[in-house]
């Protein structure tokens, strides 16, 4: 049975969405070590940085060259960095923390000590659109990666599965800590997963009209994104307790995804996942 490839884009960036909240279920559920926590948000670091750099920008470059695919990189990168500033002045600074950060900004939100809100404020609305500002770059990648071949990216899914674990599970346990009920955690990020394929299947479908060089530029927009993302959330809540270990961790999260993007049959040098036979010898004349 075929399905549509408009069907499938959707499916596929639902598929790496869910991660976000079966991590949150683990983060709120279970008791899960600051330290193990930190670790797997510095590995899902490396593989989103591993991603970017060797599947997204070089799309984007093979696409539309350099100044479609810089300029949208830096682009991506303001447009986050704005957006996350803002969200920051009303109280969604630590969305990703596991640790008491969340509670005690929610503390301050709810004081009116914050600069966008008054005293009896809450932050609930801006953790909802910080998770969302943090999901949709990657989902929309997975629906571009499909308009070359109706093919979908599997090192791009399963890198965005694997890094969006980590962000659930670290933002679940510390929304946990800052008071938050369970129903509104599974909630927020069960909205999350369907927008996440939402996403996905509007970078199919919208794209799919548009030229390369806008291509290009929307796949390094989401890249920037990705990237200032990491480094203004992601990172610091790894570094917060890894400490030292966090640049081995995210190489090693680096190499995983390498690794993934380098199954290729066609490829000689490629690794196998078994050993292959030996070519024949030529028989002797």
């Amino acid at each position: 049975m075929h399905f549509p490839l408009w069907l499938l884009a959707g499916f596929w960036g639902l598929v790496s969405g869910s991660a976000l909240l079966l991590g949150a279920a683990v983060g709120y559920f279970a008791h899960v070590p600051q330290r193990l926590i930190a670790a797997v948000m510095a590995f899902g670091s490396g593989v989103l940085i591993s991603t970017l750099s060797l599947e997204l920008m070089e799309e984007a470059y093979a696409r539309g060259g350099f100044n479609a695919s810089g300029l949208g990189f830096v682009g991506g990168a303001a447009a986050y960095t704005a957006a996350n500033w803002l969200l920051a002045r009303y109280g969604a600074k630590h969305r990703k923390r596991s640790g008491h950060q969340q509670a005690a900004e929610r503390k301050e939100v709810k004081q009116g000590e914050t600069d966008g809100n008054d005293a009896g404020d809450d932050n609930g609305m801006a953790l909802a659109v910080g998770a969302l500002l943090d999901g949709i770059p990657e989902s929309i990648v997975i629906g571009l990666s499909m308009l070359a071949g109706g093919v979908v990216s599997t090192v791009a899914v399963a890198a965005i599965f694997l890094s969006n674990l980590p962000e659930g599970l670290s933002s679940a346990a510390g929304m946990k800590k800052a008071g938050r009920s369970a129903r509104y955690v599974l909630l927020l990020w069960s909205g999350i997963a369907l927008v996440s394929g939402v996403a996905s299947w509007a970078g199919f479908t919208v794209f799919s009209h548009f030229s390369e060089n806008v291509v290009a530029a929307t796949t390094a927009v989401a890249a920037g994104a990705v990237l200032a993302m990491i480094a203004d959330t992601m990172i610091p809540e790894a570094f917060e307790v890894a400490h030292n270990f966090t640049g081995l961790i995210t190489v090693l999260g680096f190499l995983a995804a390498f690794y993934l993007s380098k199954l290729d049959k066609n490829d000689p040098n490629a690794p196998h996942l078994t050993e292959q036979p030996a070519p024949a010898r030529p028989s002797a004349p």
